[in-house]
């Protein structure tokens, strides 16, 4: 994995390069209900959003292990922007390596959410 030396100012996370990004990696990351739904609303939102805007229904640190998951596998990009912590989706990255993957993956997220009932 890159990573870039924190400097004062700022802290910097490890995530891997493009070309280190596994499918195995992404598909276990895009696997589980809750990163699933951090994902769908990246992918609505087109920008960053910072961790507390995800409103998942489990404990602080279970919150924290997703965005781990989703962060290491190459899914998303986090960047401390003063004392918060934005996760912005790696959607080129993504879309370069496994095309259509993403887009795939999200319309049949929706269509489940639909047909469940879950919209």
């Amino acid at each position: 994995m890159t990573t870039a030396a924190p400097t004062a100012r700022s802290r910097t996370l490890a995530h891997p390069a493009r070309e280190e990004i596994r499918l195995e990696a992404v598909l276990h990351a895009l696997s589980d209900p809750m990163r699933l739904q951090v994902v769908r609303e990246l992918a609505a939102g087109g920008d960053e959003l910072s961790c507390s805007h995800f409103d998942l229904p489990v404990t602080k640190s279970t919150t924290t292990h997703h965005f781990r998951v989703l962060r290491e596998s190459g899914v998303i990009r986090q960047i401390y922007r003063g004392t918060a912590k934005m996760n912005g989706l790696r959607k080129d990255d993504l879309d370069a390596l496994f095309p259509g993957l993403l887009d795939s993956v999200l319309a049949a997220s929706a269509h489940q959410a639909d047909r469940l009932g879950g919209g």
